[in-house]
């Protein structure tokens, strides 16, 4: 990147589980809350704001482009331009990406950006039979026409589509994330006792950063819906007094027969939101402002569906390339726990020679992985994954854990289904 983008504030939603306390709000509602509380602790006037970017991977049928409809329900200035991204996984990402892009081109100096999901509120569609049995009877005429359509009608009609499950599953190769993986696990021998033991080590981890205050940093309460008479104010994934014991009675999920993914070691269907203010690093310095941090770069890489798992790996390898940084020099990285089994198989795609020479066009490996700086306050088998928001939540994390401990360098990383990897260097002085 020619000039860094400085993130000047940053902040997001509890994370809830799908069907909790946030199942109530629709993601323009949750987007409009984020989106509200930047701008109300926005260190510049809201009318200097050029563009909203937000990411969402399952839009609304209510709230087409959930940007600009998450904008105007923020109250925001309807003078604003707003628009939606999507790339699966990678959605927050993209839109903090796509926004960089157009302020680096000369399109605007400062952008808002979101990320948002809620997975409660997915929908249920019907499936062909059930469409082609109301298309018929709109057309039937008569009321005898219209019998006869009626008594073509089956129980069967109504068993519905489950969009949640059709939008983790990769329509060109129909695996299921769970499956993928199931499948790096095996190939990367990754256990099941190296899996339930990540898991429980996220959940530690998160309790004792909302234990500590740390987490709550990055929170703004959200009221309740439907009545909003409580706040919710803390992640509801995390599980305080969570036991390995717990995690090994817990029967595989994806692979029934030999499998090693469960439901305990696999990230949580989760809602919430993100948000924050971005602008060049010589803006900022312009207007005098304190920054949270810098986006140093980015990259972004593909590989086969089956292996999407291993997206951080190869996305990473971009990175460091465009970059010049060695991968010793990262003082913290996010990578997001979709699945333990993922999660190891990138520890040991980063630290394999092999794995360099075979897929990343490298004589040798990117790096060994100290657990040790990874996911320090839990990942998303622990906080949740919704699938919109957690690219920027990875970025935000990374940049304040930076500026705790104040050291200098962080990756956030994740895989993205269909077979994708984003990664971005961050900065922090």
């Amino acid at each position: 990147m020619k000039e860094r983008i400085a993130i000047v504030k940053a902040l997001r939603s509890p994370f809830c589980k799908a069907g909790g306390a946030l199942k109530g709000a629709g993601a323009d509602d949750l987007g409009a809350y984020v989106l509200k509380e930047l701008a109300l602790r926005s260190p510049v006037d809201i009318n200097m704001i050029d563009e909203i970017v937000v990411g969402n991977v399952g839009q609304p049928p209510h709230a087409a482009n959930v940007a600009r409809v998450s904008a105007l329900k923020a109250g925001l200035p309807s003078t604003i331009p707003a628009f939606t991204v999507h790339r699966n996984c990678a959605s927050g990402m993209e839109a903090l990406s796509s926004a960089s892009n157009k302020i680096l081109a000369g399109y605007g100096d400062i952008m808002m950006v979101g990320a948002i999901e809620s997975m409660s509120n997915l929908p249920l569609l019907f499936n062909k039979k059930m469409t082609a049995f109301f298309m018929a009877m709109m057309r039937a005429k008569t009321m005898g026409d219209k019998l006869k359509v009626l008594s073509s009608f089956r129980l069967g009609h109504l068993t519905p589509i489950i969009t949640l499950e059709l939008g983790l599953t990769d329509p060109t190769c129909g695996m299921i994330m769970g499956s993928t993986a199931e499948l790096l696990a095996r190939e990367h021998f990754v256990t099941r006792d190296e899996q339930d033991a990540f898991a429980l080590s996220s959940h530690l981890k998160a309790v004792n950063a909302i234990e500590s205050g740390r987490l709550a940093e990055e929170i703004v309460p959200i009221p309740v819906p439907n009545k909003y008479d409580t706040m919710q104010e803390v992640d509801e994934g995390p599980r305080f007094g969570q036991t390995i014991e717990a995690l090994q009675k817990l029967r595989p999920y994806f692979d029934r027969v030999a499998g090693t993914v469960t439901v305990g070691n696999s990230s949580q269907v989760t809602d919430g939101a993100c948000a924050a203010l971005i602008m060049k690093e010589s803006k900022a310095k312009e207007l005098n402002l304190d920054v949270l941090g810098y986006v140093n770069d980015y990259a972004y890489d593909a590989l086969d569906g089956p292996h999407m798992g291993m997206g951080p790996v190869h996305a990473t390898a971009k990175l460091l390339k465009r970059t010049g940084i060695a991968f010793k020099d990262f003082n913290l990285i996010e990578i997001n726990e979709a699945f333990a089994a993922q999660a190891l198989a990138c520890a040991r795609g980063f630290a394999s020679d092999d794995y360099a020479k075979k897929h990343l066009g490298r004589d040798s490996k990117i790096g060994d992985i100290d657990l040790d700086i990874v996911n320090v306050n839990g990942g998303a088998i622990a906080l949740g994954h919704p699938v919109g928001a957690t690219g920027l939540r990875l970025i935000m994390t990374t940049l304040m854990e930076l500026r705790r401990r104040k050291q200098n360098l962080g990756l956030a990383t994740l895989c993205i289904g269909g077979g994708q990897g984003a990664a971005f260097a961050l900065e922090v002085e």
